[in-house]
């Protein structure tokens, strides 16, 4: 049953990060590190095919390995959660939420992008040309 469980959902952040990566108002990257960790949870099959991938090689490989991410990969995850965030807070000034709310999530943001902008190294690839 939770291998099921993890299938199902590394399929759904299979889909979801595929979308991700045409759209640009959806971010593919944590879709697919949700991909990535529930294939590694539930198959070895899945988890060698997902990261046999393009999806996976162009957008995770290098986070996955530690190597980092490019800053045009940072600029696009903290754009996108951003936009997600901003919706959050007009939607919680809409319904009049406690002011506590508000603060728990400009704080959500804040350390967002000083994770991306300090906490994840800068990946420059090598041209392979």
């Amino acid at each position: 049953m939770k291998k099921a469980f993890y299938i199902v959902l590394g399929l759904i952040g299979v889909g979801l990060g595929a979308l991700g990566a045409a759209l640009p108002f959806l971010p593919a990257f944590p879709f697919l590190l949700l991909a990535a960790f529930c294939f590694g949870k539930s198959s070895e099959k899945l988890d060698t095919w997902f990261k046999n991938t393009k999806l996976y090689k162009k957008n995770l490989e290098s986070y996955v390995k530690g190597q980092g991410m490019t800053n045009k990969a940072k600029v696009r995850v903290v754009s996108m959660v951003s936009a997600l965030m901003l919706v959050g807070f007009i939607i919680m000034l809409v319904k009049d939420v406690p002011k506590a709310a508000l603060v728990v999530l400009a704080l959500v943001w804040v350390f967002h992008i000083l994770y991306f902008a300090f906490g994840v190294k800068k990946y420059e690839p090598k041209d392979e040309a």
